[in-house]
């Protein structure tokens, strides 16, 4: 963690964001929803690539192998996002994105160095997924309300306690609901299992809420805030 590769990885991917970004939001509206579509797939199939090749190397493990890791489920979701263009989709990701993908980057769980695609692939994916929320956010010009805040908070509590039934089932660990990562994350200072579960409970509307507010105070100017994407592709045709 704040190693050489690292700070490069999270140098490069700032800058990444930024450039893709910017360049985007010139476009025309139709290239804007064509990138976002290729930017989904190719983390959706960076994911599929990464379980194949596990299974590949060393066989299947039903306890490993599963995208059920909140990050991975997320990339798989997206396409059902941009192809659907239903804004429910977005209203959960965003807090999902925004409240635990970026602390992967802040504290990353990775135990492989440049150029291991594992890194390569963590990095894409976990980096990826916060340049693609904030993409939608900036270029597509998509906004949550607070009834966002609920919805998401909702779904993750439908998505921990599946993941909860199935951890106890096949003694596995997705979602860090049976016991936290091995390397040093912010769930270090909640406690001992079940009590970092019981705090990130206690906290997650009140973090969810920190996330809405910069949405709520910049409400009044944005035009296109609440639209949801289907109502613009109509303006633009």
């Amino acid at each position: 963690m704040f190693g050489n590769q690292h700070l490069v990885a999270l140098l490069f991917f700032i800058t990444f964001g930024y450039v893709l970004i910017k360049w985007a939001k010139k476009q025309p509206r139709e290239k804007q929803y064509f990138v976002g579509n290729i930017f989904a797939f190719s983390l959706s199939i960076t994911v599929v690539i990464w379980i194949f090749l596990k299974i590949y190397v060393r066989g299947f493990d039903i306890k490993e192998d599963l995208p059920f890791h909140l990050c991975n489920f997320v990339a798989l979701l997206l396409p059902v996002f941009t192809l659907t263009k239903k804004k429910i989709y977005f209203d959960i990701i965003l807090f999902w994105i925004l409240a635990g993908t970026s602390h992967s980057i802040i504290t990353p769980d990775l135990l492989n160095g440049f150029p291991n695609f594992i890194f390569l692939k963590y990095w894409y994916v976990h980096a990826g997924l916060i340049i693609f929320v904030l993409y939608a956010v900036f270029v597509l010009n998509l906004r949550p309300n607070l009834k966002s805040v609920f919805y998401s908070f909702l779904a993750l509590q439908l998505y921990a306690g599946i993941l909860f039934i199935i951890n106890k089932n096949i003694n596995s660990n997705y979602f860090y609901t049976n016991f936290k990562p091995y390397g040093p994350t912010a769930l270090d200072y909640l406690g001992e299992w079940p009590y970092y579960i019981l705090t990130i409970e206690l906290l997650l509307i009140p973090y969810f809420l920190i996330i809405y507010l910069p949405f709520y105070l910049t409400r009044e100017k944005t035009k296109l805030g609440f639209f949801s994407i289907n109502q613009i592709n109509r303006k633009c045709r």
